[in-house]
């Protein structure tokens, strides 16, 4: 198993990908990626992120980011964690094909 990478430059730019769990197509629906865009907004304006390009692909995202704040590691346990919660949350409200 995959320990990741450590970001050892506090304050550097980082080229993140972010895959979901199995390699679910989850962001070829239209609500999944505007929550994902609606949080990287919220980083943005209320957490210090420097999102200076990202790409949202099917089953995952990539991001050219910085972080004012600190470092970049505490977005990515953050934006990870309530984007998670965010999506399986609207998966059970919604009547979503795929909810296995």
């Amino acid at each position: 198993m995959s320990t990741g990478y450590k970001i050892l430059e506090k304050t550097g730019s980082y080229y993140l990908t972010f895959q979901i769990v199995g390699w679910v197509d989850i962001f070829t629906r239209k609500i999944y990626r505007d929550l994902t865009i609606e949080s990287l907004k919220y980083c943005q304006e209320f957490k210090g992120l420097h999102l200076y390009a990202y790409v949202i692909m099917p089953n995952h995202i990539h991001l050219l980011a910085q972080s004012e704040q600190e470092d970049l590691s505490g977005f990515i346990r953050d934006f990870k964690n309530h984007r998670s919660r965010e999506f399986l949350n609207s998966v059970e409200d919604k009547k979503e094909s795929r909810r296995e």
